[in-house]
């Protein structure tokens, strides 16, 4: 999770930043957008988050004894 919210405050990062350079090219729309960039990043974090679950629940239910053991 650490991965992906550093990858979401880098891409805000970028975004802010090019969004000002864009900002000649938008007519009519802030380029600051207030929703998208918490929207975006929710849904961004939310996916990892989905992502993630399943590898843990998988490797928790291997018991540790058996982990650590090897072949």
């Amino acid at each position: 999770m650490r991965l992906a919210i550093t990858g979401i405050l880098l891409g805000l990062r970028g975004a802010l930043t090019m969004g000002q350079v864009m900002s000649s090219l938008l007519f009519g729309v802030s380029s600051r957008d207030i929703q998208a960039f918490p929207g975006g990043s929710g849904l961004f974090l939310a996916a990892a988050a989905l992502a993630s679950l399943t590898p843990a629940v998988r490797a928790a239910a291997v018991p540790p004894a058996l982990a650590l053991k090897g072949d």
